[in-house]
């Protein structure tokens, strides 16, 4: 069953890590199964609190996202994105 990894951007804090993150993130997805389905096009918000932007993975299941989530890679560019932003982020089980 698909699963799906969605991380909504509420505040920027430093523009700097936040363009390392974005330079360093598609490298982290080498050898895993993920398809960026959306990354901060036009929204809208419609409850809550305004954001800045979304991104919507689709992975083939919970545990090759978490897979991914947790990989060396990925924690280490992780840093860049905490830094720089605040971030939500959920894994959601496909139906």
């Amino acid at each position: 069953m698909s699963a799906y990894l969605i991380f909504t951007r509420e505040k920027t804090i430093d523009e700097k890590e936040l363009a390392i993150y974005w330079r360093e993130i598609k490298a982290t997805f080498t050898g895993y199964d993920v398809r960026v389905l959306a990354a901060y096009g036009e929204h809208e918000d419609l409850e809550g609190p305004p954001t800045e932007g979304t991104v919507l993975a689709e992975f083939p299941t919970m545990e090759e996202a978490r897979a991914w989530y947790d990989s060396p890679s990925y924690c280490e560019v992780r840093q860049h994105r905490v830094r720089g932003a605040v971030y939500r982020g959920t894994l959601v089980a496909g139906i």
